[in-house]
């Protein structure tokens, strides 16, 4: 509840902030896709106390299924701290290496400067824009490839 549950959050990805049942069939949703396909948007921690930060992973595709999206969500509270581009830099050696994924698909939307500034860091490029249906607006789409040698 504390990250799906905030508007703050939620804003880019959807019309309102999720209310309780919605937020648990979203971590319903993340844990069958862990079982089914071995992936998901991984909770994620603070080695020094166990802090809750957000999640970070990956999910499948159906548009392009050797390609799952990347995505992360924060806490507000975390934003700017550098545990995005920390989070995501594991996801994506993780995709790459044991994932044997060939590339990944990330998008945002299009007033998210914050994420469009971390997937230029991370190496993702531009491709297209495609209708994002929870917020009916064209999301800049992005791909990343599996660095060469990897």
């Amino acid at each position: 509840m504390r990250l799906w549950g905030d508007p703050q959050v939620t804003r880019f990805i959807a019309s309102r902030a999720l209310d309780a049942s919605q937020v648990h069939e979203r971590l319903a949703r993340e844990m069958d896709t862990q079982r089914t396909c071995g992936m998901q948007y991984w909770p994620v921690f603070l080695r020094a106390d166990g802090a809750f930060v957000g999640c970070c992973g990956l999910r499948p595709r159906a548009q392009a299924p050797d390609e799952p999206e990347f995505g992360v969500h924060l806490l507000p509270l975390r934003w700017g701290q550098g545990h995005a581009m920390e989070a995501a830099s594991c996801v994506i050696d993780h995709a790459f290496g044991a994932g044997g994924h060939r590339a990944l698909f990330a998008g945002h939307h299009p007033d998210n400067l914050a994420s469009r500034r971390l997937l230029a860091r991370l190496g993702f490029v531009h491709t297209h824009d495609e209708c994002y249906p929870p917020t009916g607006l064209m999301h800049p789409s992005y791909r990343l490839s599996r660095p060469v040698g990897a």
